[in-house]
């Protein structure tokens, strides 16, 4: 979980409270966005270890 999953889930919560449907949406991306970061990182991870096995 990064700052941006936790920054989502805020914004998210507090549209929610607020009724503010934009301020919601805009968690969720920042949720969605914070997932899709993780997933490329791991990819990166794993082609840095087939390329460089060593490290």
């Amino acid at each position: 979980m990064g700052i941006d999953d936790v920054k989502g889930r805020v914004k998210e919560a507090v549209g929610d409270a607020t009724d503010n449907k934009d301020l919601e949406r805009e968690g969720k991306t920042d949720q969605a966005a914070d997932k899709v970061k993780g997933a490329v990182n791991d990819v990166k991870d794993k082609v840095e270890n087939v390329v460089n096995p060593d490290k």
